[in-house]
C-alpha cells in the first residue's frame, strides 16, 4: 500500500488524484490487524463480544479490556490501536456526563454516535493530525429508544446495525452474524450466540490464547451496560468451545 500512496500518504488533508486518503486507509488496515469485535441487538438489548489476544501469560487477566462502560446506559467495544481507543472513550464520556449535567437523563445513543462520528472525522482533515486508527461500537438499551447499537470507523462513518463486526476477521463474523435470527432472541440467548462467534473466527494457528470478554446492556442488567454474570460467562464459552468440539468430530470423520 505503501507504493500506491508515496507522495500522497504524507497528510490526512491529501487526496491522491484518484481521490483516495491513504492516512485514512491506513488506520483502516490498523484495525483490520487488531482483535475482532463482534455486536448483536436483539429485542430486549445488546451484546458485545471481543477477542482479547494474550501478548503474554504475565499481563493480568483484567488489563487493556476492550469493552468500556460509557455511561449507565451505553457500552463500547474497540477494535484496533488502544491508546486511541482511550481517547476516543474519554470524549465519548465527557459528552454523556456533559449531556447528563445538562438534561437530568443519559445521552441517546444516537446523538453520542454523532459527535463521535464527526471528531473522528474531524482528524482526517487536518495535516497536523492524523485519523484515529481505532473503529469502535456502541450500544444501548432504554425503555424509550428500545436496544440500538452504532459502529464509527476511523473514517468518521456511522452506521446503525442490527449486527455488527470488525478487526481482522471481520468478514467471516459477519458471515456468522447472518445465520443468527436476532429478532426472536433473548439478551441470555444472545449471549451464547456471540461467544459461539468469537470462538469460531478465532485463528488457533496464528494467535494461540485468547480471552472472551462478554458484556450487554439490557432488560436482564435493568438497562446498565454491565459484564455478563460469571454464571452465564462459563456457559458461554463452554458453548463456545463446544462448537470448536463438534468442528474438529466432523473434520476427522472426513
Amino acid at each position: 500500500m505503501s507504493s500506491l500512496g508515496t507522495g500522497y500518504d504524507l497528510s490526512a488533508s491529501q487526496f491522491s488524484p484518484d481521490g483516495r486518503v491513504f492516512q485514512v486507509e491506513y488506520a483502516m488496515k490498523a484495525v483490520e490487524n487488531s482483535s475482532s469485535a463482534v455486536g448483536l441487538r436483539c429485542k430486549d438489548g445488546v451484546v458485545f463480544g471481543v477477542e482479547k489476544l494474550i501478548q503474554s501469560k504475565l499481563h493480568e487477566t483484567t488489563a487493556n479490556r476492550r469493552i468500556f462502560h460509557i455511561d449507565r446506559h451505553i457500552g463500547m467495544a474497540v477494535s484496533g490501536l488502544l491508546p486511541d481507543s482511550r481517547r476516543i472513550l474519554d470524549f465519548a464520556r465527557g459528552e454523556a456526563q456533559s449531556y447528563r449535567r445538562k438534561f437530568d437523563e443519559g445521552i441517546p445513543l444516537k446523538l453520542l454516535a454523532e459527535r463521535v462520528s464527526l471528531t473522528m472525522h474531524a482528524y482526517t482533515l487536518y495535516s497536523h493530525v492524523r485519523p484515529f486508527g481505532c473503529s469502535v461500537i456502541f450500544g444501548s438499551y432504554s425503555e424509550h429508544f428500545g436496544s440500538e447499537l452504532f459502529m464509527v470507523d476511523p473514517s468518521g462513518v456511522s452506521w446503525g446495525y442490527h449486527g455488527c463486526a470488525m478487526g481482522k476477521a471481520k468478514q467471516q463474523a459477519k458471515t456468522e452474524l447472518e445465520k443468527v435470527e436476532t429478532a426472536d432472541m433473548t439478551c441470555e440467548q444472545l449471549v451464547k450466540e456471540v461467544a459461539k462467534i468469537v470462538y469460531v473466527i478465532h485463528d488457533e494457528v496464528k494467535d494461540k490464547d485468547f480471552l472472551l470478554e462478554l458484556s450487554w446492556v439490557c432488560a436482564a442488567s435493568g438497562g446498565r451496560h454491565e459484564f455478563v454474570p460469571e454464571a452465564l460467562y462459563t456457559e458461554a464459552v463452554q458453548a463456545g468451545k463446544s462448537v470448536l468440539d463438534d468442528d474438529s468430530d466432523s473434520d476427522n470423520e472426513l
